[in-house]
C-alpha cells in the first residue's frame, strides 16, 4: 500500500511561485494603485514597465517589441529545431533560463555568441546572419522570457464549449447518487470561473469538508477511527477526537479500512471521456 500524502502544501508553494511574479509586475514600484500616478501611463496587469520591480525579476530591459517581431522568422528558421518555437526547449535546452539570455542586455552577447557559437556543445556558429538579424533574435528570445515571466498577461480561454443537454444527462447518470442539485450542486456555475468548476468538479480538492480520507483501524484488543494523517507500508497514523494522533506499526494483526469520499472521483477519471468533461462543465455553468 502506498503512502498518502497530502498534495496541498505542493500546491499552495506552486500557487505563490505562480502568482509571484504577475503581483510583483501589476504594481508599481512603491506601491502605487495599479492604475499610475495621475497624469501618468496607467501600469495594471500585464504592464511591462517598472524599472525597480524588473531590476528586482532580473529581467534586464524591456524588448524591443518591433525587433522581436523582426526576429521571430529568423529565430523559427534558425534555432527552433532545437529550441522550440517559443525558446523553451525541445532537443536543445530551453533559453529561458540561459545565464546568456539573462545577461545579454538589447543583443550585447548573445548577437557575439552566434557568430562563433559553440561546436563543441553541438551549437553552430550562425555567422551568416547579419548585425541586424543576431540582434532581432536576441530581442525575440527576451521577449519569450518576458512572456513568461509576466504572467498577468495570461488569460484563461472560454472552455464552455460543450452542451449542456448532454452534460445534464451524464450528471443525472453518474453524480447525482452523491450530490444533489438543490444541496451541493446549487448555485455552482455562479461561484467558480469556468476554469476551477472544471479542475474542481473532476477532481474536488481535499480541503473541503468531510473530505478527508478516514480508516477503522483494528487489533485483537482494540480499535480506532480517525482522520489519516500518514500512512504506508510500515505504520499508520490516525488524528482522532481524543488524545494525540495513534501511531501504529502496521503488521498481520493490524486490519485498516479506508473510507476515502473521493474515491468515486479518483475512479472516474481513468473513465471520463473528453466529450463528457467539457459537456458536464457546460452544463454546471448554468447552475446559477
Amino acid at each position: 500500500m502506498k503512502p498518502a500524502h497530502s498534495p496541498v502544501p505542493a500546491l499552495l508553494a506552486g500557487a505563490l511561485l505562480v502568482t509571484l511574479p504577475a503581483l510583483l509586475l501589476a504594481q508599481p514600484p512603491g506601491g502605487a494603485p495599479a492604475g499610475g500616478p495621475p497624469g501618468g501611463p496607467a501600469e495594471g496587469r500585464g504592464a511591462r514597465g517598472g524599472g525597480g520591480v524588473r531590476e528586482f525579476l532580473g529581467l534586464g530591459p524591456v524588448p524591443d517589441s518591433a525587433a522581436a517581431a523582426r526576429g521571430a522568422p529568423v529565430f523559427a528558421a534558425n534555432c527552433s529545431m532545437c529550441h522550440g518555437p517559443a525558446a523553451r526547449g525541445a532537443s536543445g535546452p530551453s533559453l529561458i533560463y540561459s545565464e546568456l539570455v539573462l545577461k545579454d542586455e538589447h543583443g550585447s552577447q548573445i548577437a557575439d555568441f552566434l557568430k562563433s557559437g559553440r561546436p563543441d556543445k553541438g551549437m553552430p556558429a550562425f555567422a551568416a546572419l547579419s548585425d541586424e538579424q543576431r540582434h532581432d533574435l536576441a530581442e525575440f528570445v527576451h521577449q519569450q522570457v518576458e512572456d513568461v515571466a509576466n504572467r498577468g498577461t495570461y488569460k484563461p480561454r472560454d472552455i464552455v464549449l460543450g452542451d449542456a443537454k448532454k452534460g445534464a444527462t451524464y450528471v443525472a447518470a453518474h453524480c447525482l447518487g452523491c450530490h444533489s442539485l438543490t444541496g451541493d450542486l446549487k448555485g455552482l456555475g455562479a461561484k467558480l470561473r469556468p476554469t476551477d468548476l472544471q479542475r474542481n468538479w473532476i477532481m474536488p480538492q481535499r480541503t473541503g469538508a468531510g473530505r478527508a480520507i478516514t480508516a477503522s483501524v483494528s487489533t485483537p484488543e482494540r480499535s480506532w477511527q480517525g482522520r489519516v494523517l500518514q500512512m504506508d507500508d510500515f505504520r499508520i497514523v490516525l488524528s482522532t477526537e481524543a488524545g494525540p494522533p495513534v501511531v501504529l506499526v502496521r503488521d498481520a494483526q493490524v486490519k485498516v479500512e479506508l473510507h476515502d469520499p473521493l474515491a468515486p472521483h479518483t475512479a472516474m477519471v481513468g473513465k471520463l471521456a473528453d466529450p463528457d468533461m467539457i459537456n458536464v462543465t457546460a452544463y454546471l455553468e448554468t447552475l446559477k
